[in-house]
């Protein structure tokens, strides 16, 4: 099938929506600790569903695995096991830095790294520079980047201004050398999601000469790039269960408070899981540059947060200029998705 640049781009709003949708059910969740919430979200997120759509949408899903290479199999779920560690390193990030600080570098090396490492390993970086195509998508990244600072702009302001009654507490916190450099090492680790995707292509083209469709090729590698995360995450997880003493979450009588707390971790697991469920199919629709998946899904995932929380008045209480750097910030980053799908066009017009 040709690239499809613009439904590609659609496909990854949907994923950076339920990205910056996943957390709201668990805001719901009563009488647990985080980390029991999030271990039964990561069994739903990197195990139930990952296996269920894989087995729904591959024709011989175990065969397909069977036939890999072993090697590209344990590369691809080692990135998963260190996007996982990206992951539980960026709390440190935004405990040393600030929510907004700590978010912006760390997305920013996120991004950055997962766009451009895949290509400069294929040896594609001078070809691109070299065509119109890639000189326009070299563009959007540097227009996704600077969306990004001023989304962390808008929100050091707005942390400035919601929290001047309490800068001594957080001044004790705040650690400019440590945090930076943990935030470097979280954007990092974090964009080892593209890598493996990357380093998975060949069990992506096992799965569709199987019989799957172009669309849900990268499906089968999700599973071995999640397993690797899940592993991770449920190992921090059980260890904050043993130190906080908090494994009795667990066993508690399955009563009404107890099932909604099931299934709403549940409900954010799946929903989590669709943010690369949608990724994994707009990959498939960029065309020859399919790396720049991954700035599109940073700048999603930045505008539907951001949006979440202008919706539940997160801003409330900020000034008027803050309120219209954020509003600039999501609208860069929305240009940025429409720069990076035109040079897509070009690549797939020859350009």
């Amino acid at each position: 099938m040709p690239p499809n640049p613009f439904l590609g781009i659609v496909l990854h709003a949907i994923g950076g929506f339920a990205a910056g949708s996943f957390y709201a059910p668990l805001k719901k969740v009563r009488r647990w600790a985080w980390e029991s919430s999030w271990l039964v979200l990561g069994v739903a997120a990197w195990l139930v569903s990952p296996w269920v759509v894989a087995y729904m949408t591959t024709p011989d899903l175990l065969g397909v695995l069977e036939r890999s290479d072993p090697d590209v199999l344990r590369w691809t779920c080692l990135y998963g096991v260190l996007w996982g560690i990206g992951g539980l390193t960026y709390g440190l990030a935004v405990r040393y830095l600030g929510m907004a600080l700590g978010c912006t570098v760390a997305l920013a090396f996120c991004m950055l790294f997962g766009t451009l490492i895949p290509p400069l390993r294929n040896g594609a970086l001078a070809e691109m520079a070299a065509l119109a195509s890639g000189r326009v998508i070299f563009a959007g990244l540097a227009v996704c980047l600077l969306g990004i600072v001023v989304c962390g702009w808008a929100g050091v302001r707005k942390d400035r201004e919601l929290t001047a009654a309490s800068d001594d507490a957080r001044d004790q916190e705040f650690k400019l050398g440590w945090g930076l450099a943990v935030a470097v090492f979280a954007g990092v680790m974090s964009s080892c999601f593209a890598f493996g995707l990357d380093e998975g292509e060949s069990i992506a083209a096992l799965a569709e000469a199987a019989g799957a469709q172009e669309l849900y090729r990268n499906n089968v590698v999700l599973v071995v790039i999640l397993v690797g995360g899940f592993t991770s995450n449920a190992i921090w997880c059980l260890i904050l269960n043993f130190r906080n003493k908090t494994f009795g979450d667990y066993a508690r009588p399955l009563d009404g408070r107890q099932a909604v707390n099931i299934g709403l971790s549940s409900l954010g697991g799946i929903v989590w899981y669709f943010q690369f469920f949608f990724y994994g199919m707009g990959t498939t629709k960029l065309g020859e540059y399919d790396f720049s998946s991954w700035s599109i899904h940073m700048a999603f995932i930045i505008v539907f947060s951001n949006l979440w929380g202008l919706y539940f008045h997160e801003w409330r209480g900020t000034s008027r200029t803050t309120k219209n750097r954020v509003w600039t910030g999501i609208l860069t980053l929305i240009g940025s998705t429409m720069v990076i799908g035109y040079g897509n066009y070009l690549a797939g017009e020859g350009m």
